[in-house]
């Protein structure tokens, strides 16, 4: 079993959701990104996403979008934050790890070239927001010959067919996006997403679900929690470190800390 899998059956064993954290490489520089992916990992995260700062992230909402801007003002770059997890994998990171990021990026370097220096850093799994996965069924081939996990995006408007093809070609975990739209906080979670789990598991019933795109509070975590199998959590994360330097304050402690509150929300029953 690779790591991101047993990071799902480790968390299902013990009664609970495996909460995933986001956060964007670079934010707001790779110093700061250094410390905080141990951090998030000490503090409850079990499987953590490494954001690519991209000009153009069309399914992010404003606060991931800011951190892209900070994070490309910083002069973070697909190689940099490989580089990155190559480092932190030779000192103390053993989480399991996602890199997230837009087909771009990934087409600059080359889609062979990146699946090696990706699976050489150390990565796990990769999801590309922007590449569907009817068009994905190469690059995922690619990925699975460099042993990285891909993983893919279902929406509430994906029909079943849809969702068995991105399951087909998902490892590790298969992420529902919640509501139709683009990432951010939302004060509640949408409606039928209990069912549209439910939907989601019958058509993949190999892999386990996660949940993101507007979870953002431990009631929300909790809530998720009981009826998928992995808890994404990501603008709130940014928010809480984006408010600290604001403040005079740590980003990572600030990061850490919530994800610590999160991180006790995920208990099942």
């Amino acid at each position: 079993m690779r790591r991101i899998g047993r990071a799902f059956a480790v968390a299902k064993a013990s009664g609970r959701a495996a909460l995933v954290v986001f956060v964007e490489a670079g934010d707001p520089d790779l110093a700061t990104t250094r410390r905080l992916l141990p951090a998030l990992a000490e503090s409850g995260a079990d499987v953590l996403e490494l954001g690519i700062p991209f000009s153009d992230p069309l399914a992010d909402g404003p606060v991931i979008q800011r951190a892209s801007e900070r994070a490309l003002a910083s002069g973070t770059t697909l190689a940099a934050a490989l580089a990155l997890l190559s480092e932190l994998r030779a000192t103390r990171l053993a989480a399991p790890v996602v890199v997230f990021s837009y087909a771009n990026p990934i087409l600059a370097m080359g889609e062979a070239e990146f699946a090696q220096r990706a699976a050489e850093a150390g990565a796990d799994g990769v999801l590309v927001t922007d590449l569907p996965p009817e068009e994905g069924r190469g690059f995922a081939s690619i990925l699975k010959s460099a042993k990285l996990d891909p993983v893919y995006l279902v929406a509430p408007t994906s029909p079943d067919e849809r969702i068995r093809r991105a399951g087909s070609l998902s490892r590790g975990f298969l992420y529902v996006v919640s509501r139709a739209g683009i990432t951010g906080t939302r004060a509640e979670l949408p409606e039928g997403l209990s069912a549209l789990v439910g939907r989601v598991r019958e058509n993949v019933p190999r892999l386990p679900v996660a949940v993101g795109f507007g979870v953002s509070t431990s009631t929300q975590v909790r809530a998720v929690a009981a009826m998928a199998d992995g808890v994404v959590v990501g603008s709130a994360v940014v928010t809480a470190m984006e408010e600290a330097v604001k403040d005079g304050r740590d980003p990572v402690e600030a990061g850490a800390d919530l994800v610590r509150a999160l991180a006790a929300a995920t208990t099942k029953g």
